[in-house]
């Protein structure tokens, strides 16, 4: 059996003296292991990096095997991906959220929202912003996507203020204002139509609502921990935002 397709590399594991598995995030099968042999030779050290965009072609005997990658650089952006904290931390905690997925299960869209993440993971605001979305959207392919359209209580689609933690769904202000103290505070940059850039607040705010309901729906039951890479690209990001509006 062979397959081509693109892929970005989240990780590597050493196997044998030469070679490694490579874990990749393809754009039409998924989240894929494979083989890569002499994976650990000078010529591949620098393209198997996580972050790095590839062409793939997989070949095994049988689909239900590991199979056997070989690999094509396309982007070399992992040197970059190393530079700074948040990158660094970002990178780790993308690759962190995907394995939430089955192996082989095909998510497109996340692939393309993966590939543009990863370019964007030095800017501080739009980097954050842009991981809050594909937390949210994570949430979405495991079945437990939030509804921020429409108040759960009203079914009206403005003056949307909070989100529901039991339900996931947004809250109008009217409807909301009595239990504001249970409710998150719904992020001006994720109503509907926003044109807002995040905040440092408004950011802060984003992680923890979707820290709750990843911990809610995914971790706790599945009695896993998040790791730590997802506290220091929040850290790195709320402290670099900071720093900016101390020197404007």
């Amino acid at each position: 059996m062979e397959w081509r397709d693109q892929g970005i590399l989240l990780g590597v594991k050493r196997h044998g003296e030469t070679s490694v598995i490579a874990e990749v995030m393809t754009r039409l099968r998924g989240r894929h292991l494979g083989l890569v042999r002499n994976g650990r030779s000078r010529t591949m050290l620098p393209v198997l990096q996580p972050g790095n965009l590839l062409d793939l072609t997989w070949r095994a005997r049988l689909d239900e095997h590991l199979g056997n990658f070989s690999a094509e650089p396309v982007s070399f952006r992992a040197a970059r991906l190393m530079e700074q904290a948040a990158s660094l931390h970002g990178v780790q905690a993308l690759a962190a959220l995907l394995r939430l997925l089955p192996e082989r299960d095909p998510h497109p869209h996340l692939f393309d929202m993966l590939d543009i993440v990863l370019d964007h993971l030095g800017e501080a605001s739009g980097a954050g912003e842009l991981f809050v979305r594909f937390e949210l959207a994570v949430l979405n392919d495991l079945g437990f996507g939030l509804d921020l359209a429409e108040c759960v209580a009203t079914g009206a689609r403005e003056e949307l203020e909070f989100v529901s933690p039991r339900s996931g769904r947004a809250v109008s202000r009217a409807a909301g204002q009595p239990y504001r103290d249970r409710l998150f505070r719904l992020p001006d940059f994720l109503k509907e139509g926003s044109r807002k850039a995040a905040t440092r607040e408004s950011l802060a705010e984003a992680f923890r609502m979707t820290r709750y309901f990843l911990d809610r729906h995914v971790y706790e039951p599945r009695g896993i921990d998040a790791g730590t890479a997802r506290d220091g690209f929040i850290k790195a990001v709320l402290d670099g935002l900071e720093m900016r509006s101390f020197s404007q």
